[in-house]
């Protein structure tokens, strides 16, 4: 067979006229910080809208917990587990959505395992975008867990004296917090070298300062050792300030510190995360 092949005067009228129709094109402007954060945020809740699955964790668990703790726990600890819902109920609150900050770090490092964090360096956009897009959209997440918590207690007979304010200013004082802390698991995605490696290592760490809280029991019932450590544990205090904004008695204080520890959280371990991300 007789091959031919275009010379250079045809080679350069199609490279001429591929320029001109490039040429001819506005450039598109480049995505600002927030745009590019945004995008990656949206990018999370499709994930959602494909795999339906990944909610069970913000929706049937919180709902187990409650109903569980209530009712076999209820009568025994507070005398009704109507009394022992109005304590427990922030307790849960808190307890549900800081459970879900975990999943930020693992679908961080699933992202890194598969190849998609090395794509998404490629993109000329804001280097953090992928991260902080990443983690306004788990802050979806702890709304819905949220969400589910209070509407839950409703149904099962909880009232607030601090009103739908305090409600919604509780639930937003935890998504805050959560926020702050998901930067903890995000650090540890980037060091762990697999998913499950950094849920095992989350959860090690979230559940012993979770329980060993005021979520569920009056600290003055346990020890003395135990007692000052519960007090201590900023978990404590952030059920302290979601328990007295729900029950209309706010405390200017704790609420405070909630906010001041999420603050360091966030700038403690965002650079140090954003340094491993671009490293990793």
């Amino acid at each position: 067979m007789n091959m031919t092949t275009p010379d250079a005067a045809t080679l350069g009228a199609d490279e001429e006229a591929v320029r001109k129709a490039i040429s001819s094109t506005a450039r598109p402007p480049k995505a600002s910080p927030l745009s590019a954060a945004l995008s990656f945020g949206w990018r999370g809740m499709l994930k959602v809208k494909h795999v339906p699955e990944q909610l069970l964790d913000v929706t049937i668990t919180p709902v187990m917990f409650v109903l569980m703790f209530t009712y076999l726990f209820g009568g025994a600890i507070a005398g009704s587990t109507g009394e022992y819902l109005r304590y427990i109920l922030p307790g849960i609150l808190v307890m549900s959505v800081l459970f879900t900050t975990v999943y930020s770090g693992v679908a961080l490092n699933t992202d890194l395992t598969k190849g998609v964090v090395d794509r998404f360096r490629s993109l000329p956009i804001w280097r953090p975008a992928p991260l902080v897009g990443s983690l306004i959209g788990d802050s979806v997440r702890y709304l819905i867990a949220g969400t589910v918590i209070i509407v839950l207690g409703l149904a099962l007979g909880y009232r607030s004296d601090g009103g739908v304010g305090g409600v919604l200013a509780a639930l937003g004082l935890v998504v805050v917090f959560a926020f702050g802390l998901s930067w903890v698991f995000t650090t540890i995605g980037l060091v762990m070298r697999s998913p499950n490696a950094v849920m095992n290592a989350g959860f090690m760490g979230i559940f012993p300062v979770t329980f060993l809280s005021n979520a569920f029991v009056d600290p003055e019932t346990l020890p003395a050792g135990l007692e000052a450590f519960v007090n201590a544990n900023p978990i404590s205090i952030l059920v302290d300030a979601a328990r007295g904004l729900m029950e209309g008695n706010p405390s200017v204080g704790d609420i405070g510190i909630v906010l001041a520890t999420a603050a360091i959280l966030t700038l403690v371990f965002a650079p140090l995360t954003t340094r491993l991300y671009q490293r990793a």
